[in-house]
């Protein structure tokens, strides 16, 4: 269910830096690393194929401005995600409002020291019978 009252990104205020028609970014509060941002449609949606796709051009549209101005300027990369975790409670961590994160990342960052350097034992070699089944799920 939608608690569009309770959603602190329906109402951003003074905090919106970009926006078009439909989406606007803001500095995200907590944030992993500086410069962490995050590009919110501006109606509330939970689920990501709810966006338009006018409105999945937008939010692109503002992705690919914040890259175009901090990887020159810092000299960096940058991760972008969408997290769909129906399962979570609502928190100062999770928003039920689809939201993309823009993450600017460098080598050996942050988030590589605190937790990627240890990500490599979880990564395993897909076999055959995994990229069978959900290549059928996939296909149908």
């Amino acid at each position: 269910m939608r608690n569009v009252l309770s959603c602190p990104f329906c109402q951003p205020n003074e905090r919106v830096l970009l926006e078009n028609e439909t989406a606007y970014v803001v500095m995200s509060n907590p944030r992993k690393v500086p410069g962490h941002m995050l590009v919110i449609p501006k109606k509330h949606y939970l689920i990501p194929k709810e966006l338009s796709q006018n409105e999945i051009i937008d939010i692109f549209n503002l992705i690919f401005k914040l890259e175009d101005r901090l990887i020159p300027e810092l000299g960096i990369g940058c991760d972008i995600r969408q997290n769909y975790r129906p399962f979570q409670k609502q928190s100062n961590l999770k928003i039920d409002h689809i939201h993309f994160h823009v993450i600017p990342r460098s080598f050996k960052d942050y988030i590589y020291n605190t937790v990627e350097k240890f990500e490599t034992d979880i990564f395993v070699k897909l076999d055959d019978l995994e990229r069978k089944s959900i290549e059928k799920l996939i296909k149908g």
